[in-house]
């Protein structure tokens, strides 16, 4: 006998059915609101985060469901899988009825949605997403089954809008198998009932084929239907009072979520990008460019690899996202595994032409309105200003002045543990993994140096230790994406302190105009002499914004100073929360995301605020942001 098939018969059995014993045990844990998550016998899962006045069941067909309909409520706080065999009937109507009677307990009504998978209509788009709502004839929750309607109608796929059907009166379960209460019963004890057939758009079953995602598509809006649906019937039929229909999502993180999460900050902690892409000899280079009367294209020399790209790739795509069942966190840790990607195959293209098509696919190519604007700004503003004229602070006076600010916010957050660095193989400032690099050769005017601390200090190194305070790795690691809405955020402190000089911004929209000369095809040379002669910079500075542009063959990333600026202005004049932003490093598209995690109690309230929102000056000019600024006018009416 092989030593596998005398391990599989030592194995205890497990038993056919659900028993007595195994519910009374689920109900023990739910009376102390304690998270349930238990398999059931053959197969399924009772997922129960905390109390909660509704529950999602799925009923497997026997033969199986090669659609993976269960994966549409598995990312849910509260959801019950089980088999649809006339066997278990009993057991799951027994397990669906002890916890209905604790939550009714708690909340003095429950709702019990059962979701499958629905025939393939011969008619109809076989792309085209439908639901049907089976409700009971007379029900006392409309007002949820209407918002479920109405949610349900708004959900596209492939850019096909859902089709939704209203059933009244009928079953509201699969057809062939037994109710999971009867209904009578569940109208007697404050229960009610709802099915919601799907049509299984993400699945073939002439070529028993899956499209996953598709299906991850459908999910994310699926999920927000009912989610809007709960929160209805919970407001009006329950005790409960949430405070968003995302307060009814889940909190409690799984295993896989932690591995995951783990994994992906381990590939990405391999390397550090922005210094790898850095330059490590550009005063040398500048000396070269002088030599060569502004003409030849200097060399540039980086820091050695620590890493083989490809290596790390293979590392990268072993991480499972896929056994992640909230469709959020998956969502995210997705867009973050197609980053470290695209940033490995550009470290391994350093030099090459290559790099430049990597960097247009990280950090996008420049809108028509963004470089309208920075060509207007360069023409508004004169290039002779003389906003930081006066004494200048070299960078150990400077480096000591970060050291005081971040003493002033390790005493408000003990977990900051920046370091500051002065050295000779960079020019200018960077935050690296919460440290601040300085060059050493670096001279900062006087009058910018408070900006200058709030942009490196209170953004970059805040938003780094208030994303290490959260559960998630990639909340101080950087979520895909995120350079834009941290450099807004940076640019935009230095308004609020009111540092915000006019050479700054024209540095800034010099950035935008040098790469988009570079994706139209000129040289290092031609942009260099533009930027001197058409638009009036010095020499060294022109060169600094052409080094920072050419850099590794193409560097896309400075225009997110400029459009991230833009687009963090429209955001305040809209309405959208400040503090919100610095719980971490993360893109605007993904403020939603990190609102529905706040809501949900899966992130931590940020531990830090920068310290300038003390200031009453900052929230005059705050005021005057939300109030519609634009960009020019945060030069213009500077105080």
């Amino acid at each position: 006998m092989s030593a596998s098939k005398e391990s599989e018969r030592s194995k205890p059995s497990r038993p056919a059915a659900i028993t007595e014993r195994f519910i009374a045990r689920i109900i023990e844990r739910l009376e102390n609101d304690q998270v349930v998550r238990r398999s059931l016998p053959v197969w399924g899962r009772l997922h129960v985060d905390r109390q909660l006045p509704f529950l999602y069941v799925y009923r497997r067909p026997r033969g199986g469901d090669g659609s993976r309909t269960e994966r549409l409520v598995m990312g849910e706080a509260a959801y019950l899988l089980g088999l649809g065999d006339r066997s278990q009937a009993r057991g799951l109507s027994a397990l669906v009825a002890g916890v209905a009677e604790v939550m009714t307990a708690s909340f003095g009504s429950f709702l019990i949605v059962e979701v499958w998978p629905g025939a393939a209509d011969s008619e109809a788009d076989p792309q085209r997403p439908v639901f049907r709502i089976h409700e009971p004839r007379s029900t006392e929750i409309d007002s949820a089954v209407e918002v479920l309607h109405r949610s349900l109608g708004a959900v596209r796929t492939k850019g096909m809008r859902a089709e939704v059907e209203r059933i009244p009166g009928g079953r509201t379960g699969p057809r062939g198998l037994p109710a999971l209460v009867p209904r009578d019963d569940a109208a007697r004890r404050g229960w009610h009932l709802l099915g919601l057939e799907v049509r299984p758009v993400y699945w073939d079953p002439v070529e028993r084929q899956e499209f996953p995602l598709v299906r991850r598509a459908l999910h994310k809006r699926f999920t927000l239907a009912l989610r809007r649906s709960v929160f209805e019937f919970t407001r009006r039929h329950t005790t409960h009072r949430p405070a968003h229909h995302h307060a009814l999502g889940r909190r409690s993180i799984v295993k896989a979520v932690w591995e995951v999460d783990r994994q992906l900050a381990r590939v990405s902690n391999h390397f550090d990008f922005l210094l790898l892409v850095t330059p490590t000899n550009a005063d040398a280079a500048w000396g070269a460019f002088q030599r060569s009367r502004f003409q030849k294209e200097p060399s540039f020399l980086y820091r050695p690899l620590p890493i083989d790209p490809a290596l790390a790739k293979r590392e990268l795509f072993r991480v499972p996202i896929e056994r992640i069942e909230d469709p959020t966190l998956a969502q995210l840790f997705r867009d973050q595994q197609s980053e470290l990607d695209r940033k490995l195959s550009m470290l391994g293209e350093r030099g090459d032409p290559r790099f430049l098509y990597g960097s247009l696919q990280l950090f996008g190519a420049i809108e028509a309105p963004l470089l309208a604007l920075a060509l207007d700004l360069l023409a508004a503003i004169p290039g002779r200003a003389r906003d930081e004229s006066g004494p200048a602070v070299d960078a150990e006076a400077f480096a000591e002045l970060a050291r005081e600010e971040i003493a002033y916010y390790r005493a408000v957050h003990s977990g900051v543990r920046s370091e500051v660095h002065v050295r000779a193989d960079m020019s200018g400032l960077m935050v690296s993994r919460g440290n601040l690099l300085i060059g050493r050769q670096t001279r900062i005017p006087a009058s910018r140096v408070k900006a200058l601390l709030n942009h490196e200090v209170g953004t970059h190194v805040l938003t780094y230790f208030n994303g290490r305070a959260q559960p998630f790795r990639q909340l101080y690691v950087g979520l895909a994406g995120y350079e834009e809405l941290q450099e807004g955020l940076a640019v935009l402190a230095e308004y609020l302190v009111g540092g915000l000089s006019r050479p700054r911004l024209r540095l800034l929209a010099a950035r935008v105009v040098a790469v988009q000369r570079l994706v139209e095809g000129a040289t290092f040379a031609d942009v260099f002499r533009e930027l001197v002669d058409a638009h009036g910079f010095a020499q060294r500075t022109a060169f600094n914004i052409a080094m920072r542009t050419y850099r590794c063959g193409g560097f896309t990333k400075d225009a997110a100073y400029l459009r991230g600026l833009v687009q963090l202005l429209a955001y305040l004049k809209g309405g959208g929360e400040l503090e919100t932003l610095f719980a971490g490093k993360f893109s605007a598209e993904h403020v939603p995301i990190i609102n529905e995690l706040q809501w949900r109690g899966v992130l931590e309230p940020a531990p830090l605020r920068p310290r300038y929102l003390n200031d009453p000056g900052a929230e005059d000019r705050l005021r005057r942001v939300r109030a519609g600024l634009s960009v020019v006018e945060l030069v213009r009416k500077r105080t």
